[in-house]
């Protein structure tokens, strides 16, 4: 069994009980849940630098980055830096984030669309994401089938949630549709964890050009970016390179600014 079927596996365990501890009639009455969202697509496209900085705490592979981080300490540092998009872990038990991390983010970041950065496998997690004051959902095709993924993308959009489909198997490419506003391609393979550039590069170009293309995972070097970005790239997520720093906020601005200077 690989990482992401422990994950998956794990996942399921874990909604079964949420809903019944906290069930959609709940979540409805969220503060966040009736709020109109921000674009990420729009805020990606209009960005010099496409940087979406993320808050993890932990990842399977390397274990804590940083222990005990306050994600109201760090996101605000993000937006004000100049992220374009900011991501939220939260998965619980394989990276340390949660739901609420999410919401707590929402509180302190003023215009700045949110990634709900979760393994989402059930249309409660939207509703999860949405009460948290998200702005947008990841889809993972390599646990959805296409017509679990179509399916969660067009109710993401009804519920005014953007969608940003994550591919890194050539095959994956069958999951696009126009009802997904973003597309990624996770530069790690989530069964191994190990990172391959040129792999995501060659899938970039199976793409249509009229989705908005993102590079996730495994990005260090300005110099990549500028790279990523002739290949067709608009997005770029990056989340250990900025957090594993004393000041994750500072490095984003100063990684901005060698990207765009």
């Amino acid at each position: 069994m690989t990482i992401l079927d422990k994950i998956v596996e794990n996942k399921r365990a874990e909604l079964a009980t949420m809903k019944k501890e906290l069930p959609i009639e709940v979540l409805k009455e969220s503060e966040y849940f009736h709020r109109d969202g921000f674009s990420m697509k729009a805020s990606l496209a209009a960005s010099k630098s496409g940087i979406i900085s993320e808050f993890k705490r932990k990842s399977p592979s390397k274990g804590f980055i940083k222990e005990g981080a306050i994600v109201t300490e760090i996101t605000p540092g993000y937006e004000a830096n100049g992220a374009s998009g900011i991501s939220v872990l939260a998965d619980k038990d394989f990276f340390a984030g949660g739901a609420a991390d999410v919401k707590a983010a929402r509180g302190v970041v003023e215009h700045t669309p949110i990634l709900f950065k979760e393994f989402l496998i059930d249309e409660y997690q939207l509703y999860l994401a949405k009460a948290s004051g998200a702005d947008v959902v990841l889809l993972i095709a390599s646990i959805l089938d296409i017509e679990s993924c179509h399916r969660l993308a067009l109710q993401a959009k009804d519920m005014g949630l953007e969608t940003l489909l994550e591919l890194y198997e050539p095959e994956e490419v069958g999951h696009i549709f126009p009802g997904v506003d973003m597309v990624g391609i996770n530069n790690r393979n989530l069964k191994t964890f190990e990172v391959d550039l040129q792999a995501s590069i060659n899938l970039c170009h199976s793409i249509p050009d009229e989705y908005l293309k993102v590079s996730e995972s495994g990005i260090s070097n300005p110099e990549t970016v500028k790279m990523l970005r002739k290949e067709g790239f608009q997005g770029f997520l990056m989340g250990e390179n900025f957090m594993k720093q004393q000041d994750p906020a500072k490095a984003l601005g100063e990684f901005i600014d060698a990207v765009t200077n």
